[in-house]
């Protein structure tokens, strides 16, 4: 028996060193894999964020109708998200991630179909070229031959609604898809990692995901230098430029390429083990790695056990009520929700934010964020589990360590609430409503004989410095074209420029603003703030991970995603939404309904745009704070539990012992 027993434990030692030498049974191979699956789930993900200012214009919908739009994918992910990682330790856990990764390319190609399904982009021709009819210069004896109102509002309302239920539906799979990938990444990373090293893969992964968006960001950039319907007309009859307030770039093609890029990194799953052996660290003895590949076998759950739903809902609110009033984890996963909520104002619309205030195209902007803030936080990241590996932090240091990141960045993050652009001057008809700074002027009298269309957006920059929404409402009854490059010069004979006192005529185009000198500063001190925030990610998460029951650890981390989700993914992009609409001061019209916004209040959007950033921020730094002090005292309680009283008088009977007779010693 004792022999057969010897046998069985040298073939199962052999096979475990022999499935070592398959890369797929290497921990670090599958650190690199889902690093780059995360890396093009997020791509994905990201890319609308990248897009989102534009498939407003688009399609014509309000920054609030965007952010539920960007955060509807949460809604599908919430409602699994538990009942995934409840299971996590007893499925297998590679290829359901494969599986989420293929779902999550479906629905990329999902979110690129309005564009097929939708006729071309029409815009205010407004004479953009040499062929196209004047149709936007004053010209009092024009008759409109456009469709009747209620033809328009009929035809608006169908597209709107197809385009929008396509788009949410592919948001739907998309977070169904990205359900079982980061817990059960984590998870998987954790479980089979040595303990030394566990830190510093799942800082890495987390460093190298942030680089999904950060791709994105450029891809976005790539891709919207891209004429819209690119592949509906020939290059040479798009006439319009990235610089045209008009422009509209190829949205849909970043989907494309990112859903065919998850396709690929999701083949490698299908071929990792469902367990694999435990990762020994470097400064322990060879003779000791394989009784430990077999322990790594031996801790894990029964691969057998079957745990039907009635069970999981029996025990999951115990489960619950356990993890939650774990004042370390719940606090943690609050502070949490405070930087998730920030950063979801920062993915979903930083690139129209920049747009806006600095007076930038939306290539330019997503470029910018994809390689300035992105890396910052992804160097934040790196930093943190550097520093965490290299000075074997306590629980206590990593949370002074939150603490300190959260505090450096807010004082870094506040100037930015300073370092913007005032609305530039514009001329319209009328707006939503009256700016204090007196940047808008009424053009209705002037423009009164033009019969200009009430939905005109075709920006012209007057002599006089003024910003008119199209050059029928400057009055312009002439126009000078460059024949060669097929372009309008300027409009002239603009009698609202004139009755300004100074020059009749305009150029195609927006002012623009007169601040871009500010642009780099701020996103200098953008890219520190978010390098200094990000610092707290891996502490945080490796306090998170040691803080609850290891029975517990797969559910926790399904019930920490589950309340960022909650708390902050769904509602965040959605908050930031409406308050960038409560500054619009001048709304698009299309069918006599409210569109896409053309103007804000710039000054008001930077406040209330920074504003609640920081405020998110602080909110984290007072959570850091209480795990600081909670883990501060769990130490002075462990230092004291060492000096046990019983111990005392233990060491107080030994000292007693030695200058007493023998006899007395053999009674204790």
């Amino acid at each position: 028996m004792t022999a057969t027993k010897q046998n069985n434990n040298h073939e199962s030692q052999t096979k475990l060193i022999a499935g070592c030498r398959n890369p797929f049974n290497s921990i670090k191979v599958f650190v690199v894999c889902h690093g780059l699956l995360q890396l093009s789930q997020l791509l994905l993900s990201g890319y609308l964020k990248s897009s989102i200012s534009t498939i407003e214009k688009r399609f014509g919908i309000s920054s609030q109708t965007s952010g539920i739009l960007a955060s509807f994918n949460e809604i599908g992910n919430t409602v699994l998200i538990v009942f995934v990682s409840y299971f996590g330790s007893r499925v297998h856990r590679p290829r359901f991630i494969g599986c989420g990764a293929l779902i999550v390319c479906t629905a990329g190609f999902i979110m690129c179909l309005p564009h097929f399904i939708m006729g071309q982009y029409e815009y205010d021709k407004s004479v953009a070229s040499v062929y196209s009819n004047a149709t936007d210069i004053c010209q009092p004896t024009l008759i409109s031959q456009s469709e009747s109102n209620s033809q328009c509002v009929t035809r608006m309302g169908k597209e709107n609604k197809d385009v929008l239920s396509i788009l949410f539906l592919g948001q739907i799979l998309l977070g169904i898809g990205g359900v079982p990938i980061q817990p059960f990444g984590i998870s998987y990373i954790d479980d089979f990692a040595s303990k030394k090293n566990s830190p510093l893969y799942i800082g890495i992964l987390f460093a190298v995901t942030v680089m999904g968006p950060g791709v994105a960001f450029i891809l976005g950039s790539a891709m919207l230098r891209y004429y819209v319907d690119i592949d509906k007309i020939p290059a040479s009859e798009i006439v319009l430029s990235p610089n045209d307030p008009r422009w509209i770039g190829a949205w849909w093609l970043g989907f494309i390429v990112s859903a065919c890029i998850v396709a690929v990194t999701s083949i490698p799953y299908f071929f990792f083990p469902r367990e694999m052996p435990k990762e020994q660290a470097a400064n322990e003895k060879a003779d000791e790695i394989e009784p430990s590949l077999i322990d790594a076998f031996k801790n894990k759950p029964d691969s057998n056990e079957s745990v039907s739903l009635a069970k999981f809902i029996k025990v999951f609110p115990k489960v619950l009520f356990r993890t939650l009033k774990n004042p370390v984890y719940i606090l943690l996963v609050l502070a949490q929700a405070n930087l998730s909520a920030m950063v979801c104002g920062l993915a979903t619309f930083m690139a129209k934010f920049l747009e806006r205030q600095f007076s930038i195209t939306a290539s330019l902007a997503n470029l910018m964020i994809g390689s300035v803030n992105i890396p910052g936080a992804m160097a934040g990241i790196v930093i943190g589990g550097v520093i965490m590996k290299r000075f074997h932090l306590s629980p206590k240091q990593c949370g002074a360590m939150c603490v300190f990141g959260m505090l450096s960045c807010i004082l870094v993050a506040f100037p930015l609430i300073f370092l913007g652009c005032s609305t530039q001057r514009f001329a319209s008809p009328s707006s939503d409503q009256h700016l204090s700074v007196g940047a808008w002027y009424n053009v209705s009298e002037c423009s009164r004989q033009c019969a200009c269309s009430k939905t005109a957006f075709n920006p012209v920059c007057g002599s006089d410095g003024v910003e008119y929404i199209s050059p029928c409402y400057a009055g312009c009854e002439g126009v000078n074209f460059n024949y060669k490059e097929n372009k309008v010069l300027n409009y002239t004979r603009c009698s609202c420029i004139a009755s300004q006192g100074s020059g009749d005529s305009a150029i195609p185009g927006s002012c623009g603003t007169s601040c871009y000198s500010l642009f780099m500063p701020f996103m200098v001190l953008s890219f520190l703030a978010g390098a200094l925030a990000s610092t707290s990610q891996t502490p945080a998460v490796m306090l998170i991970l040691r803080s609850v029951n290891p029975a517990d650890k797969s559910l926790a981390i399904g019930i920490q995603f589950m309340l960022l989700r909650l708390l902050a993914w769904l509602p965040g992009p959605v908050m930031f939404g409406s308050m960038i609409d409560s500054t619009c001061i001048r709304w698009g019209k299309k069918c006599g309904t409210k569109a896409s916004c053309q103007y804000y209040d710039n000054n008001l959007l930077r406040q209330r745009y920074i504003g609640l950033q920081i405020l998110f921020e602080i909110g984290a730094l007072i959570f850091f704070i209480a795990v600081y002090f909670v883990l501060h005292h769990k130490e002075k309680v462990k230092i004291e539990a060492e000096k046990n009283p019983e111990t005392d008088t233990l060491n107080e009977k030994v000292e007693i012992v030695k200058i007493l007779p023998s006899r007395t010693k053999e009674v204790f």
